[in-house]
């Protein structure tokens, strides 16, 4: 904001000439004499005056309506997101699922029956996102931090959770049939309902993890499962599960 004074009247010029000791310094003296009129003149025409109000008025204004469209601005956001998970639905690779993703997640948006079917979502960051009903079927989501999700009833039949940290993650009546877990984090996950038929377990941390109501483990392999729960194993071997430790070769 720009402070403006009012300027006291400059002294006539025969005053003012006065002060010069030299005849050559008359021209420079006279030149500053003719500025400081031009100053008094402008301190005191009111208009300037109005036009700095205004323009401060209008920084205020442009302020109140940055923040009054800022719902518009994440309403508009969000469709964006939105738009680009649905019009890559079935589809492989990211092609910006993931950002959209992480965007939602981030904005407290519920993604519940989300479809990311076969989609690349490698290292993907959405901690406790409500993903009821969600289909991550295929889905390449090695190394991504899924702690404290909502899996319930989702589809996660041959997703790739390779490295992935599970924690606290609730995967109540999902499916995870065939699904790659091999050296992923379970710690305090909820498997009660789960069905990981055919599923890679292989080198997993299944600390304190609810397996009590699990409601299929066919062939699932186990070998080398850390922190197993007391009873788990025998349990698991007793209803299906293999433990072979080579199994990829």
């Amino acid at each position: 904001m720009i402070v403006r004074e009012r300027r006291t009247r400059p002294a006539p010029w025969n005053v003012r000439k006065q002060s010069s000791a030299h005849k050559w310094t008359l021209p420079f003296i006279a030149l500053e004499w003719i500025w400081e009129w031009v100053a008094f003149a402008l301190s005191n025409w009111t208009f300037l005056e109005v036009l700095e109000y205004l323009g401060s008025f209008s920084v205020l204004v442009a302020v109140i309506l940055y923040f009054s469209e800022s719902g518009d601005r994440i309403k508009q956001r969000h469709y964006q997101a939105w738009q680009v998970i649905n019009t890559a639905q079935g589809k492989g690779g990211s092609g910006g699922r993931i950002e959209a993703l992480q965007e939602l997640n981030e904005d407290k948006v519920p993604l519940v029956g989300v479809d990311v079917s076969s989609a690349f979502l490698q290292g993907v960051h959405m901690k406790s996102a409500n993903l009821l009903r969600s289909n991550f079927s295929a889905a390449d989501l090695r190394n991504s931090d899924l702690s404290h999700c909502n899996f319930t009833l989702a589809n996660l039949g041959s997703a790739n959770f390779r490295g992935a940290i599970l924690d606290h993650t609730t995967f109540a009546q999902a499916d995870l049939r065939n699904a790659d877990l091999n050296g992923s984090s379970l710690a305090d996950a909820d498997l009660s309902g789960a069905i990981l038929d055919d599923a890679d377990l292989r080198s997993g941390d299944l600390s304190n993890v609810q397996w009590q109501n699990l409601k299929s483990i066919v062939r699932a392999n186990i070998a080398g499962i850390r922190n197993a729960p007391q009873g788990f194993v025998e349990w698991a071997m007793k209803n299906g599960a293999i433990d072979r430790p080579n199994a990829d070769e």
